[in-house]
């Protein structure tokens, strides 16, 4: 399985991906999975909350790099982008509230997931982890300008530079989680902020959303054209390509 849309409570709908034997990591098919569960929730015009998370003990390791280093050109650079650019745009206008119930680590893309949602829920043992700089990659869904106006130029650049990795309670200090969690409960805890939030007349909790995000995305547009633009030819480049084959003959070796 991959990803699925289910509804544990009334108005909230549950997007889980289940690829836990490489922590979730998605491959082409996992992404197209991802974005026609954020099509199916867009069209549902009384959907409440939505909550994303991850199985088992990881939220999303990013891209599955075993899968993808068979793409090496600038042309799926693109593709990958654009496919995962534009389920997270979509996933950020969604009329409804996004939670993100990290219930552990997020690498990668995993982190550009999460800070395409409104707010997050981390499980204390979970965390961030700005890790793409380390393939000869930045981000390439959105996650520079997301991080940007989250914590500011010189947070956004030190972590997108040194493939910082932030504990539960670093990214609660600086803003990036809402909620720390016991060991296991992230899930539990997302879904009862969902309710609480869904208690509240569906109009006004998405005029709120309307309200807030129209103040952050004021010519963000541009700047994630930009972003996206940057990503295709370092993904083809021989730095993110060599990057690659060291991860994949350490995996062999283990």
């Amino acid at each position: 399985m991959t990803d699925t849309l289910t509804f544990p409570e009334q108005g909230i709908a549950l997007l889980q991906v289940k690829r836990p034997e490489v922590r979730n990591a998605l491959d082409w098919q996992a992404m197209h999975a991802f974005a026609a569960c954020v099509e199916q929730a867009q069209a549902m015009t009384t959907l409440q909350a939505l909550v994303v998370t991850g199985s088992e003990k990881a939220f999303i390791a990013g891209g599955d790099v075993k899968v993808l280093a068979a793409y090496p050109r600038i042309e799926d650079g693109a593709r990958l982008s654009s496919l995962m650019s534009q389920a997270l745009s979509q996933l950020e206008a969604l009329a409804c509230p996004t939670i993100a119930a990290m219930n552990g680590p997020a690498r990668g893309g995993g982190t550009e997931i999460a800070l395409a949602c409104d707010l997050r829920v981390m499980d204390r043992q979970a965390d961030f982890g700005f890790v793409q700089v380390k393939m000869g990659l930045t981000p390439g869904w959105g996650a520079g300008q997301r991080l940007l106006r989250l914590v500011g130029y010189g947070r956004a650049f030190e972590w997108l530079a040194t493939g910082k990795i932030l504990s539960a309670q670093e990214a609660y200090d600086c803003g990036l989680a809402n909620r720390i969690t016991p060991p296991g409960e992230a899930l539990e805890t997302a879904l009862e902020l969902a309710d609480t939030i869904a208690s509240y007349p569906i109009d006004t909790i998405r005029a709120i959303k309307r309200l807030l995000r129209g103040g952050l995305s004021l010519q963000a547009s541009m700047a994630a054209s930009i972003e996206q633009a940057e990503f295709p030819p370092l993904w083809a480049a021989n730095e993110h390509l060599q990057a690659v084959e060291r991860f994949l003959n350490r995996k062999n070796q283990e």
